[in-house]
């Protein structure tokens, strides 16, 4: 009996520690300012060691290391320039050896595949191996090492369990409940306080530190939001500031549950797998969505896939097709406290989850970009790229024109023939593409 009295004991104290300290300023969105101290205390010893590692480690490996970041200097320029200097009027047998550069250079270094993997660090965060490979320095940093494992795996993970477990318990509980209501401006005040309240508590269970930039340019009911994709807790991340109505695949177990008790609160748009082949009912129901101005704005990742922080993917056209007002948000995580990004096929949720769990922190900025709408002339295909462009730079981010969708597919034969088609129309046109 007095174990189990000292267990409850415990229990009670650790939930009431929860409650008063996390739950209570969640819910009126405050900070006590215990997550500032604790991301000045982590900033402090990863400064720490990091002049630690560079004292420790030799010269060479430092100038491998970074040499080691871009392994080919790359020429971008287009291909008629490119050949202008090796071929005469007609084909010429040289011309295969521009070619040849640019499949050694895609098989030595591609830029696409690259993308689908955790970026690389330039020292290490007393979490993640990087390109040199962490060696003993020191028993001072060896110390730290072990102190920062006990910290992450006994203090922080059930902590950030608990947090979790509570904010979706919230999330389903109080979804439930306030679906339960007619349709009113309480009922819509209602949802938007339970989903704030809840994707922040779930937001301090990863120890998140959002800045938010030029808020003024929030995306409006009735509008749509589009934003490079990362990693799934995008979508907490945005919510955190601001409600908006989901688009996805309904999904089983419990995700499936969460997804139907929100649905009841808030008119989110959840597609069938049958449904989401048809882009006609697709683009029908996101249309009947945002003609009503009074409806929160839908949230889309038009990339389709988690890109690694690093880079901004082809934007799927479909998004771009519905009309109405585009809100862009560039997203950017910083690596130095915690990957963010999700490698599916190499990390399943149940993994992906503890690693994030078990990192140091979250910590990123959201710029909030002013709205865009679709020129005259422009077409949807246009208007993506005009799009993704201006999120890219707002995020420091690399643009490129590939699918996200190699991640899992070969590259499509339209692009082969693309560049076929281009050489021959300069082999046609006696060394220019005009």
């Amino acid at each position: 009996m007095e174990g189990a009295e000292l267990a409850g004991k415990i229990l009670s104290t650790w939930l009431t520690l929860v409650l008063g300290f996390i739950l209570l300023p969640s819910v009126f969105g405050v900070s006590l300012g215990i997550s500032e101290i604790y991301m000045k205390i982590l900033v402090k010893t990863l400064e720490w060691a990091t002049i630690r590692i560079e004292k420790g480690t030799p010269k060479e490996s430092t100038l491998k290391n970074s040499a080691s970041v871009g392994i080919i200097q790359r020429d971008e320029s287009p291909m008629e320039k490119g050949l202008s200097g090796l071929r005469g009027r007609d084909f010429e047998l040289s011309d295969v050896f521009y070619f040849s550069k640019k499949g050694l250079e895609a098989i030595v270094e591609d830029e696409v595949t690259q993308r689908f993997s955790s970026e690389e660090l330039v020292s290490w965060n007393l979490l993640t191996r990087t390109n040199v490979n962490f060696h003993y320095i020191s028993l001072r940093l060896t110390m730290v090492w072990v102190l920062g494992v006990i910290v992450r795996y006994c203090v922080l993970l059930p902590l950030r369990v608990t947090l979790a477990f509570i904010g979706i318990s919230l999330l389903v509980i109080g979804t439930t409940l306030v679906g339960q209501l007619p349709d009113s401006s309480l009922k819509n005040w209602l949802s938007e306080l339970v989903h704030l309240t809840c994707c922040r508590i779930c937001v301090r269970a990863l120890s998140g530190t959002i800045h938010y930039h030029n808020k003024q340019h929030r995306p409006q009911k009735g509008g749509i939001c589009v934003a490079n994709h990362t990693s799934p807790i995008d979508v907490l991340i945005l919510t955190t500031d601001g409600c908006y109505a989901m688009v996805g695949q309904v999904h089983g177990g419990l995700m499936g549950i969460i997804q139907r008790a929100m649905v009841k609160a808030c008119p989110h748009v959840w597609f069938e797998r049958s449904e989401m082949k048809d882009r006609h009912l697709v683009t029908k129901r996101l249309k009947e969505h945002i003609a009503d101005k009074k409806k929160l704005p839908i949230l889309i990742f038009p990339e389709g896939t988690c890109i690694n922080n690093t880079s901004v993917m082809m934007f799927k056209k479909g998004s771009f097709e519905i009309g109405g007002t585009i809100h862009p948000v560039a997203i950017k995580y910083n690596p130095q406290f915690g990957d963010a990004f999700w490698n599916s096929s190499k990390y399943n949720m149940v993994s992906y989850l503890l690693r994030m769990m078990t990192s140091w922190a979250i910590v990123c900025d959201v710029w909030y970009m002013p709205p865009m709408t679709r020129e005259d002339g422009e077409d949807a295909v246009q208007f993506a790229n005009r799009v993704k462009s201006a999120i890219a730079t707002q995020g420091g981010l690399t643009e490129l024109p590939w699918d996200g969708g190699l991640k899992r597919a070969k590259v499509k034969d339209t692009f082969k023939e693309e560049q076929q088609k281009n050489y021959s129309k300069m082999i046609a046109g006696n060394g220019s593409l005009n």
